[in-house]
């Protein structure tokens, strides 16, 4: 089947640290509801950084237990995420041929395979659980997705750092383009709050140690920013070609018109603004949207000093500095592989609803980030397109653009 060039929003789904669902997620963060909270455990006890942005609600717990004992937590994520997306675009009655899923996530299951390192060398080799290795594979989402909604066009998992989830969306709508689909379930999930990797991150002097007040604590581009948070989540976007859309009569968000990922070559942590602009103005192009036509910006922004900066130079570059920018880690924490995905809704219920989020503890922005930054309350407004970014370690960057 020849390709269509315009690819629409027709569900949606989340679970995030403010929302189990996605109109619940998107209320919270209008609102200004911060999913940050004090890690009291008592495996984060010896810890350097003591909060993070934690899930509202347990996934397993919403679960038959048979399904969630066979599944990683973020497996649990995309399931119930993709169900969501899935329900609220109508089920549509498509061949399962024409049916993909694109997944994607930072660190894949690595809650189990820490897990059950830890029952092997604790109890050896006959412990350990016989769903251990689906378990643990970066694919697991995609398939557990696929396997759960009849999926046979494809079950495919972009592993891109924090980009991860944008660019599902991205190759996404690559396959609707291309023709090799009518409808992809797409996104991005992460459960990685764990000992290991919140000391790992600490070691690399990336999150933030402040803990007095933890809903502070997230605070992109103000100038007593520290670190980021940890967070978990999902997010999920049913995309479907266009006129299929229109030929089943679905009810449609908006558009997803373009897209672009660039490559830094740079370095394997630090930002890159040169990169970063590229991405945003081959997404642009690729849309067919002017710079002035961006009306909001949903910005990566994970409120370390480097990152946001860096950032803020790229948009200018790109699109200059008219658009109302909001960052919504500042309430959900760092998603990683989710966090672009989540963007990506925020970015396109602005514009479907006329209201942009104010990014929350922005009390005195940094003079560097010459922007026209959301805060205090949320926006309202009317815009034509909006701009998600996300951006990940190895340099990896990626850009959507969102029409009504």
């Amino acid at each position: 089947m020849a390709g269509n060039g315009q690819v629409v929003v027709t569900g949606m789904g989340a679970m995030t640290p403010v929302g189990a669902d996605a109109p619940s997620s998107w209320s919270a963060l209008l609102a200004g509801k911060s999913g940050v909270r004090l890690l009291d455990e008592e495996w984060a006890a010896d810890l350097p950084v003591h909060v993070a942005a934690v899930l509202t609600e347990d996934p397993a717990a919403l679960l038959p237990r048979t399904e969630a004992r066979k599944l990683d937590r973020g497996q649990q994520l995309a399931v119930l995420t993709a169900r969501q997306a899935w329900q609220d675009a109508g089920a549509p009655d498509v061949e399962p041929e024409r049916l993909a899923v694109v997944i994607g996530t930072g660190t894949g299951g690595i809650l189990t395979t820490l897990g059950q390192n830890a029952v092997f060398e604790r109890s050896g080799a006959r412990r350990l659980s016989p769903f251990a290795v689906p378990m643990l594979m970066p694919n697991g989402p995609a398939a557990s997705v696929s396997m759960d909604l009849g999926a046979k066009g494809g079950a495919r998992t972009p592993v891109s750092a924090c980009a991860s989830g944008a660019e599902a969306l991205a190759m996404g709508q690559d396959l609707i383009r291309a023709g090799r689909a009518d409808v992809v379930i797409a996104g991005g999930v992460e459960a990685a709050l764990h000992p290991f990797t919140i000391a790992a991150f600490a070691q690399m002097k990336a999150l933030s140690t402040a803990s007095e007040n933890p809903e502070a604590v997230s605070r992109p581009f103000d100038v007593a920013r520290s670190g980021f948070v940890m967070g978990e989540g999902a997010g999920v976007m049913v995309l479907e070609r266009a006129e299929w859309a229109r030929a089943r009569g679905a009810r449609t968000y908006g558009a997803l018109a373009g897209s672009a990922v660039s490559s830094s070559a740079h370095h394997i942590t630090a930002s890159d603004a040169e990169g970063q602009a590229c991405a945003m103005e081959m997404a642009l192009r690729d849309g067919g949207v002017s710079p002035q036509d961006i009306g909001v910006v949903h910005a990566h922004a994970t409120s370390t000093e480097s990152g946001d900066v860096a950032e803020a130079d790229a948009i200018r570059r790109a699109i200059g500095g008219h658009a109302a920018v909001t960052a919504t880690k500042s309430m959900t924490g760092h998603m990683f592989g989710a966090s672009g995905a989540v963007g990506a809704m925020v970015s396109l219920l602005a514009l479907a609803e006329g209201v942009v989020p104010a990014t929350l503890n922005l009390e005195q922005q940094d003079p560097r980030v010459d922007l026209d930054v959301v805060r205090g309350a949320s926006r309202t407004g009317r815009w034509s397109a909006a701009l998600a970014n996300s951006f990940g370690f190895g340099g990896h960057n990626v850009s959507l653009v969102f029409t009504k």
